[in-house]
C-alpha cells in the first residue's frame, strides 16, 4: 500500500520498478510480484523510468531489453552513469551468449529469458536483494586487504591505491568472496554457489563476465592483482600466476 507522500505504507516492503513497454506482461509482473509482497511501480518507456525512480527510487529494478528507441541496454548504462547501483534483473527474448554477456558488462546482476515464469522472478529478485544487503559469509570481516586493494564493508566502499573503485551490488559481492579467500584458487562452479547463491544453469560465461568487469576496474593500468589459473579458476593475490 502506498500513502499520499508516495512512499510505501508498510515499512521493509522492497520496492521494484518493472520497465518493460509491453501492457500485459507489465500488468502480469505487477500483479505477480504484489502478490509475493513486493511493493511494484511500472515504467514503458526511459522518461516514464527516469521519472519514477526519481519519484520513488527502487530497491531492485526489472528491465527488458528489447524497448522502443531506447533499449533496456542503454537505460542500465544511463541509470549505472546517474550513480543508481541497485541489482538489475534483465529480461530478454533473446538468449545468445553476446546479449547476455552486453548485458552484464553494463552492470546488469541477473537475467530471465522469455517466456518466463512469475515464480522465478520474484525468486531471482530476492536472490538479488539478498546480495545486495550482504548476508556476509562466516568468514566475514569489516576490512579486507589485498596489496594497495582495500575493502571497507562497514561503509560498502571499494579502494585501490586510495582511489574509490564504484562496483555494482554483484560485482561488490563477488570481490568480496575473492578476497576473503585470496591466495586461493576457486572455480568457476564454487564462485556461482557462494555469489549467485542458486542454480545458475552452470552457465559459466556470467562468472567470466564478471570477472573481467573486476579486472577492469580494479587492476587497469595497476600491477594485476585477479588472476585466472588456466582449466582450474581464479584468484586474488598479489604474487603472478605463472
Amino acid at each position: 500500500m502506498i500513502d499520499p507522500a508516495g512512499t510505501s505504507a508498510d515499512a521493509g516492503v522492497d520496492r521494484v520498478l518493472v520497465i518493460d513497454d509491453d501492457p500485459g506482461i507489465r500488468q502480469l509482473l505487477i500483479s505477480a510480484l504484489a502478490f509475493a509482497g513486493f511493493d511494484v511501480d511500472a515504467a514503458g518507456d526511459l522518461a516514464e523510468a527516469l521519472a519514477q525512480v526519481a519519484r520513488r527510487p527502487p530497491d531492485v529494478i526489472v528491465l527488458d531489453v528489447m524497448l522502443p528507441r531506447v533499449d533496456g541496454f542503454e537505460i542500465l548504462q544511463l541509470l549505472r552513469d546517474r550513480g543508481i547501483t541497485v541489482p538489475v534483473l534483465f529480461l530478454t527474448a533473446r538468449d545468445a551468449v553476446e546479449d547476455r554477456v552486453r548485458g552484464l558488462r553494463l552492470g546488469g546482476d541477473d537475467y530471465v529469458t522469455k517466456p518466463f515464469s512469475v515464480v522465478e522472478v520474484g525468486a531471482r529478485l530476492q536472490a538479488l536483494l539478498r546480495r545486495a544487503r550482504g548476508g556476509q559469509p562466516a568468514d566475514h570481516e569489516s576490512t579486507l586487504r589485498c596489496g594497495d586493494l582495500e575493502l571497507d564493508d562497514l561503509r560498502h566502499e571499494v579502494r585501490r591505491g586510495g582511489e574509490t573503485v564504484d562496483l555494482s551490488p554483484t560485482e561488490y559481492r563477488l570481490l568480496h568472496h575473492l578476497m576473503a579467500h585470496q591466495g586461493h584458487v576457486l572455480s568457476r562452479s564454487q564462485i556461482l554457489e557462494a555469489v549467485w547463491q542458486y542454480d545458475f544453469g552452470g552457465d559459466s560465461v556470467v562468472v567470466e563476465r564478471f570477472i573481467s568487469n573486476l579486472r577492469r576496474k580494479i587492476d587497469h593500468g595497476r600491477a594485476p592483482l585477479l588472476h585466472t589459473v588456466r582449466g582450474v579458476g581464479y584468484t586474488l593475490r598479489q604474487k603472478a600466476v605463472r
